[in-house]
């Protein structure tokens, strides 16, 4: 081998070993923030500090720090208290778990990279909005509204480390773009949309503009398809009519999602598909 290819094969093995190491610390994080989220998906719609007082189990006891180690502790406990015997929810480890993963898919999507923080960013908000509105039909304004300002510093900062501060205005022109359509979907059939889906709207328009123009028109598209294809299915399986309320934040954040991931192959298929490229 040649010093070019040795110095090749040294550069790669760099890159995969950096990019594996951002993902196990990603991970890491994940599961840390992911115990954190199981408070402010209980404590945030109830209107109560996510600070303190610390966590306690329903009988009023402090949770030891031994039996608060995400996803270990619920296993090593079985599922039950340790003070009273009383179960504890499934959730606080899916949730623990769930956000590890997805932390440590975007690591491993984007790479060691200035925009890893604001995709971390919204990957956590994705989990805790998710898991309210399924559970309460609610985006809450207290995590909605703080993401703009937040999403904004954190997209800024990559643009520009990135060299590319372009991604800015198309970032602002999603936005406006997206809130602006469901706020018009709101206004014509208040019914069928709530003001927090409008909100949330506008922080996903965020990072679906400053990624590109394709991934902001799939994203929203895909967010309606994936929810009337759900909506269709638990009609035909009995549960859910057609005045069923059914949160459509969740909807919108894998939409969202899986338009920032998909959105350039998906679109490259379609025009080569229909013969338009």
């Amino acid at each position: 081998m040649d010093s070019a290819g040795y110095g090749l094969l040294v550069s790669t093995d760099s890159s995969i070993s950096t990019t594996a190491t951002v993902v196990v610390l990603a991970t890491i994080c994940g599961l840390l923030i992911g115990s954190f989220l199981n408070v402010v998906i209980v404590r945030v719609p109830a209107g109560r500090s996510v600070v303190r007082p610390r966590s306690a189990c329903a009988c009023g006891e402090p949770i030891r720090e031994r039996d608060n180690i995400p996803v270990l502790s619920w296993l090593w406990l079985r599922g039950r208290a340790r003070c009273c015997g009383a179960p504890i929810s499934v959730r606080y480890p899916l949730v623990e778990a769930g956000t590890a993963v997805a932390f440590g898919a975007v690591a491993g999507w984007t790479g060691p990279s200035w925009r890893l923080p604001a995709l971390l960013y919204l990957a956590a908000i994705s989990v805790a909005l998710t898991m309210i509105d399924l559970e309460l039909k609610r985006l809450p304004d207290t995590i909605v509204l703080p993401s703009y300002p937040i999403a904004a510093v954190l997209l800024v900062i990559a643009a520009v480390a990135e060299g590319e501060p372009g991604r800015l205005v198309r970032s602002a022109i999603g936005a406006v773009a997206l809130f602006a359509f469901y706020f018009t979907l709101r206004f014509v059939y208040p019914g069928g949309m709530g003001f927090g889906d409008v909100k949330l709207a506008g922080v996903l328009g965020l990072y679906l503009g400053w990624f590109g123009w394709q991934q902001t028109v799939v994203g929203a598209f895909l967010a309606f398809l994936i929810g009337g294809v759900i909506g269709l299915a638990l009609m035909a399986l009995g549960r859910a009519g057609r005045k069923s309320q059914i949160p459509f934040g969740p909807f919108m954040i894998v939409g969202a999602w899986l338009g920032l991931a998909v959105a350039a192959p998906l679109t490259s298929w379609y025009l080569t598909a229909t013969g338009i490229s």
